[in-house]
């Protein structure tokens, strides 16, 4: 299918836009299960997890089907699984503890203290995935998830793509890994563009000044070169949930 332009979805406060995404995310949960019998959800880090919290409140934590659920990483740090830093160990505190998602449709890494071999076993578990028909492929050759959930730094990065970084670049692998990211901890695995914008659904949930800037230009129809990270997500359906600060620089908002 062609890709859409994006909806721009504009809250005042993070708590509205909390009560907007579990809303969101609650009835396409119900949609995509009624249809396919599965709902394959990837998350990120930071500030999202927390955004997500009202899935863990009445009514949908009673409503969703949960059981039906799949979930997986965009990126994540290279560290153990217990270790502060952890996406898996935020999500997991933040949000997977409080909802009955069976522990064998979550897919956290399996970690050894090497990027490159973190990032080549979780590229291997989604090639398993896809050949026992859980996971579709795209037209272009890359997994099919149902709702990708992502951040944008202020620097406009998604996922650990980052601006100044050559895996924004890498167009061939499913997972790729970064040493030296610019945000610590410097050692990263993350998913590349054509599995991110390979996804039927996208979120990107922003709540925070900082990243007004990332998001006016992300948004601007005047595109710069070379152009963000977050500028270059596509989607099927793609809907960016924004705060008043977070819109504050979009030229609506002026």
């Amino acid at each position: 299918m062609p890709k859409q332009n994006p909806n721009v979805v504009i809250l005042s406060t993070e708590e509205d836009v909390a009560e907007s995404l579990a809303l969101y995310v609650s009835q396409l949960s119900a949609k995509t299960i009624q249809e396919k019998g599965s709902f394959s959800v990837v998350l990120s880090g930071g500030t999202l997890i927390q955004t997500l919290r009202k899935l863990t409140l009445s009514p949908y934590k009673e409503t969703v089907n949960w059981s039906k659920w799949l979930i997986f990483w965009v990126d994540e740090r290279v560290v153990p699984l217990d270790n502060k830093d952890s996406n898996y160990l935020l999500a997991w505190n933040g949000f997977l503890s409080k909802v009955p998602i069976p522990k064998d449709r979550i897919f956290p890494i399996n970690y050894t203290r090497s990027p490159q071999a973190v990032a080549k076993d979780y590229e291997a578990r989604l090639r398993n995935l896809v050949e026992r028909k859980v996971l579709p492929l795209s037209p272009t050759g890359f997994p099919k998830f149902d709702l990708m959930l992502l951040g944008v730094g202020p620097d406009g990065h998604v996922a650990s793509l980052f601006p100044n970084r050559p895996q924004r670049y890498d167009l061939t692998d499913w997972v790729t890994y970064i040493t030296d990211s610019p945000k610590l901890p410097p050692e990263r695995i993350t998913f590349t563009f054509p599995v991110i914008n390979s996804s039927v659904n996208t979120a990107i949930v922003v709540t925070d000044k900082e990243e007004a800037d990332a998001v006016a230009i992300a948004l601007n129809p005047v595109k710069i070169l070379p152009p963000l990270p977050c500028g270059e997500v596509k989607a099927e359906s793609l809907t960016w949930f924004l705060d008043k600060d977070a819109a504050s620089k979009l030229p609506i908002n002026a």
